[in-house]
């Protein structure tokens, strides 16, 4: 439950950061005063200024928001162990929340398939790799750098 909190508080470090206006703390302040003199709405500043300054933080969040999800594994166990059998790792009846390290966990340590468990795990990572990758290149696009 409290596994994004740290995201969250690092975004809010990243916009105390940024320095939005009427903020004194010694950032780009004069960016935005040049954006009002041109005659840019609060809304043109954000997406064209504080957005861009923010664009490490929000990579930085969804990338680790992202492996987190996909190593997601405690929470799951601890719910579906509620049901009456703690050593189960198929995620309910339905393993509607099976999560993908939950079924490496399954193969290789309760049906004593260790290659197909390290198998699945070397899947994951290279999941990993490319959601990470691919996260990295969409919020740079997003951005308007290539």
């Amino acid at each position: 439950m409290g596994r994004g909190v740290g995201h969250g508080r690092l975004a809010l470090d990243g916009l105390q950061r940024a320095d939005l206006p009427g903020r004194h703390a010694g950032g780009p302040r004069d960016l935005y005063e040049a954006a009002a003199i041109d005659g840019a709405s609060r809304l043109r500043q954000f997406w064209g200024i504080t957005v861009p300054l923010l664009r490490p933080t929000i990579l930085f969040t969804v990338v680790v928001s992202t492996i987190g999800g996909l190593q997601l594994f405690t929470e799951p166990v601890l719910f579906g162990a509620g049901a009456g059998a703690p050593d189960r790792m198929d995620g309910g009846s339905t393993h509607q929340f099976q999560t993908i390290t939950m079924y490496m966990f399954g193969n290789a340590f309760g049906h004593d398939r260790y290659g197909y468990g390290a198998a699945v795990a070397c899947a994951l990572f290279v999941l990993i790799i490319v959601f990470s990758l691919a996260n990295f290149l969409f919020v740079r696009r997003a951005g308007g750098t290539r």
